[in-house]
């Protein structure tokens, strides 16, 4: 295959395409959340996919995870959402503490009452192991790391570190905010004169995290980890760069984590780890700086720590950025990559895991990332599940709709994450400012106002039966299916001439 705008080349190994003359065949780069839920999607689009995982196996990264409304209409289509409830526990409010243990505010809230769904925390393992159930392991290609990228009229063509190439109709990078897909369709498209020149530019750094989670803990030592809710504690620490914060999950376990706001290009530099995704390289310097720091049900965070695993023990630079360009060609970037650390309250009453994506990368304050990276995976999977054909004006046409009912969103959100990271980790003037405002001025009507728009976006698959509305919050209407009614009435006609034909 050669390229429309580079020589051809010969390659080693070549799979044959397996799409038909309505359905696409789909390489997902990436085995992260997004990328799992996606072919799960595709697979009841009976739309053929292949899955290729840069990893030697899977080793789901990070210990706990929130999700909320925003994806759970999906999951529930899918049969994933009871089980995931079983794995979780309720959220129902939050305190937020000086580092002496000065409580700020402290909320409590059902939304349930008006979204219809709890929030809920759960151990991301365990939801990673239920969704990866769901994906035959046959179509997982592990330690397919991707080097290069080629596309034309005909299809597109991936190149790996170990050689082998594989063939497709689109391919979709699932891979992280330091996506191989990313990174190879910007190289081609900055050569080709026609990348934005603000895709070049770097990731806005602006916290290091570190995040554990204990084992079982003795409910009289760390009263409340036995509860059947979720106790959520945020600590904003005084004349330091540092927050923290820990909150209960199932099994008696507290999850924590530290965050060091680096206030300047200089600090930046100076802290800056080789990997900028979760890892395991060595904490002890951190550790001894935040040993003594109080947490709110008695102890220090160096009692948490000493009481989690080491394995659990992970730390990352938290970089933002909202990507311009999230397709070209036959290629198309959807969130989803390492899960970073757990979230807590904010503005918008939002308790969920960030993580970094592919088209998008998120702070990990609003608690977006996640439920942005499996939005996108509903979304795209309507917009291929829609198209009309399999030429290149078919897929840059259900391309251009994914980011056109994507985009606006993730920028509000975008604006949200910024907005809640200085509120609750910020150490700035202006940042403390923004709390006494926030926690002190402002009516908790507001505040949940906020909530409820935050819940109004819910995509549902169009390609399978729609699940009923929750909660009396405002939800933004579903684009129905063209294609899906009239694979339906079709349906149903030869039904009703398979009765008419055994009753004559």
């Amino acid at each position: 295959m050669s390229s429309d705008d580079e020589p051809s080349v010969k390659y080693p190994s070549q799979l044959p395409r397996f799409s038909d003359d309505r359905n696409p065949h789909v390489m997902i780069v990436g085995a992260g959340l997004a990328g799992l839920l996606f072919a799960i999607l595709l697979d009841q689009a009976n739309i053929p996919y292949e899955i290729y995982e840069r990893a030697k196996e899977v080793k789901p990264l990070g210990a706990v995870m929130t999700l909320n409304a925003g994806v759970f209409p999906a999951l529930e289509q899918l049969g994933l959402y009871e089980e995931l409830v079983k794995l979780s526990l309720p959220v129902t409010g939050t305190s937020v503490f000086h580092g002496d243990m000065k409580e700020i505010i402290s909320l409590k809230t059902k939304v349930a009452d008006v979204i219809g769904y709890d929030h809920i925390v759960f151990p991301r393992p365990e939801f990673y192991d239920l969704v990866l159930s769901r994906v035959p392991r046959e179509k997982i290609h592990f330690s397919k790391k991707v080097m290069s990228l080629e596309q034309n009229k005909e299809g597109v063509m991936i190149r790996c570190s170990d050689g082998t190439t594989y063939h497709g109709d689109i391919l979709v990078g699932a891979d992280g905010a330091y996506s191989g897909v990313r990174q190879a369709l910007y190289k081609r498209m900055d050569k080709a004169g026609i990348l934005p020149s603000s895709d070049l530019d770097e990731l806005k750094k602006g916290y290091i995290c570190m995040v554990g989670t204990t084992g079982p803990l003795d409910p009289v030592k760390y009263p409340g980890v036995e509860r059947n809710d979720a106790s959520i504690y945020q600590i904003v620490g005084r004349n330091s760069n540092y927050s923290w914060s820990v909150f209960t999950i199932p099994g008696n376990r507290i999850c924590w984590s530290v965050k060091l706001q680096l206030l300047t290009v200089e600090e930046a530099t100076q802290y800056k780890f080789r990997n900028s995704e979760w890892g395991s390289d060595s904490s002890d310097p951190m550790i001894k700086e935040v040993r003594n720091f109080l947490i709110p049900m008695g102890g220090t965070m160096g009692d948490l720590i000493d009481s989690s695993p080491r394995e659990s023990i992970s730390r990352v630079f938290l970089e933002d950025k909202l990507f311009d360009t999230w397709h070209h060609g036959r290629t198309v970037l959807i969130g989803d990559g390492p899960h970073i650390h757990l979230i807590h309250f904010t503005l918008f009453h939002l308790f969920a895991i960030a993580t970094v994506q592919a088209a998008h990368k998120l702070l990990p304050s609003a608690g977006l990332g996640a439920v942005t990276a499996m939005q996108d995976a509903v979304v795209l999977a309507n917009c291929i599940y829609e198209m009309k054909g399999l030429t290149p004006e078919d897929i840059n046409e259900a391309f251009v709709e994914f980011k056109n009912e994507r985009y606006p969103k993730l920028q509000a959100q975008y604006a949200a994450s910024q907005t809640t990271a200085n509120l609750l980790y910020g150490q700035g003037w202006l940042d403390k400012i923004l709390r006494m405002v926030v926690f002190n001025i402002l009516p908790e009507s507001f505040k949940l106002k906020g909530a409820y728009k935050g819940m109004e976006f819910r995509p549902q698959a169009s390609f399978i039966p729609q699940v009923s509305i929750r909660g009396t919050a405002p939800v933004l209407p579903q684009k129905p299916s063209l294609r899906y009614q009239a694979e339906q009435a079709k349906f149903k006609g030869e039904q009703a001439l398979a009765l008419k034909s055994v009753v004559v």
